[in-house]
């Protein structure tokens, strides 16, 4: 078997604030996204709502090229945003913005989406990352992705950055999962036996006019309709860029630990998708604060101690991909906690010092802004 190439590619969603109010804009100005397309032309485009903005990678061969051309994007953006008063926010959801308020932008897709989702559709105002790691035979691809699903819950549990919503402190960490599961053909990824079954279940779907094509399947993981990769969709857009990189470095390293087991005649034990459930929504919850099931031993288990022998097992993937310090660097989310619980952390400390709630969710914003783009930006 040849071994996969495992290229990598990152796409983030931003939310874009008024640096005065804090608020959501409703519209990015048409200049502003001239001015990005013709900085960072195919690696920006708008997203579904008007108040969004996504940015792509290039084909990553090194965690590295990875590394900078997010840094390179991030800054990118944030110096066109400044010339409008406005700054991006790499939070899955905005501290206190109303989704009653938002305008999804005037594209066919978009429009069609709009039709057939309404009100579902009006409420996303979510962001989401996601990882593409290059496999290019199309079974490998849907083996993977079977055995891949357990690790699903580990991997959104380090990303959380979604703990409020229209003001409120939900008590989840990640609370943008909750919103996207509103829609259909989201959660876990269906388990196949072949790329040719799962083709023909995707047949029926078009065949039927439920869907035109695999575009249209937002499992938390995904073989891309578009690139020979498979797209991981789980996890919260990280506020900080070593974070993001972390995980991306992470989930390019179990599939090729997955690769390995497979390559020797060995694989993942698959569990039923209840079970995964039950971590995803652990992880949904309390993040990296409560634990998740170890399955094999059937108890729930601490997550410093999971990551662990996660990073055990991964030890030979990422000295092999040369990335070492940053998947390692997963301790650190866990000493530090992710952004939610900064966010909530921020907030709380205003709020005890004595500034009314939307102040404290003020200056959580503030917070988010800081963080979302490392050192100077590029204008």
């Amino acid at each position: 078997m040849q071994e996969p190439e495992f290229t990598l590619g990152i796409e983030e969603e931003y939310l874009l604030v008024d640096r005065a109010s804090r608020d959501l804009v409703r519209e990015i100005p048409p200049d502003m996204m001239r001015d990005c397309e013709a900085l960072l032309a195919g690696q920006v485009k708008p997203e579904f709502l008007r108040s969004q903005i996504e940015v792509n990678t290039g084909t990553c061969g090194t965690i590295a090229d990875a590394t900078a051309d997010l840094v390179r994007l991030r800054q990118t953006v944030a110096a066109v945003a400044s010339r409008y008063g406005l700054a991006p926010i790499a939070a899955s959801t905005h501290p206190f913005a109303s989704w009653h308020q938002q305008l999804h932008t005037d594209k066919e897709r978009y429009n069609a989406l709009e039709r057939d989702l309404q009100a579902l559709g009006r409420r996303l105002v979510i962001c989401g990352m996601h990882v593409h790691v290059g496999i290019a035979d199309p079974d490998l691809r849907i083996d993977l992705m079977g055995q891949a699903a357990y690790f699903l819950p580990h991997l959104l549990a380090l990303s959380t950055s979604s703990p409020f919503w229209e003001g409120e402190d939900t008590g989840l960490k990640s609370y943008r999962l909750a919103v996207f599961d509103e829609i259909p053909r989201t959660g876990l990824p269906e388990y196949f036996d072949s790329h040719g079954e799962f083709e023909r279940h995707l047949a029926v779907l078009v065949r039927a006019g439920l869907i035109e094509d695999g575009t249209k399947i937002w499992w938390d993981l995904r073989p891309s309709v578009r690139y020979p990769t498979l797209e991981m969709r789980i996890t919260d857009v990280c506020t900080r860029v070593d974070d993001a990189i972390c995980i991306a470095a992470i989930y390019r390293c179990l599939l090729r630990m997955l690769y390995r087991l497979r390559r020797d005649n060995q694989r993942w034990r698959r569990y039923a998708a209840m079970l995964v459930n039950e971590n995803r929504w652990r992880a949904q919850r309390h993040g990296i604060d409560a634990g998740l099931v170890d399955l094999g031993k059937g108890e729930i288990v601490p997550y410093p101690e999971l990551l662990e022998e996660m990073l055990a097992y991964l030890r030979p993937d990422a000295e092999f991909f040369g990335c070492v310090r940053e998947v390692e660097h997963a301790r650190d989310i866990v000493a530090r906690g992710t952004s939610a619980h900064r966010q909530v952390a921020v907030f709380k400390s205003a709020v005890a010092a004595g500034r009314p709630v939307r102040e404290a969710l003020s200056a959580v914003v503030d917070m988010l802004v800081d963080e979302t783009v490392p050192g100077p930006i590029h204008r």
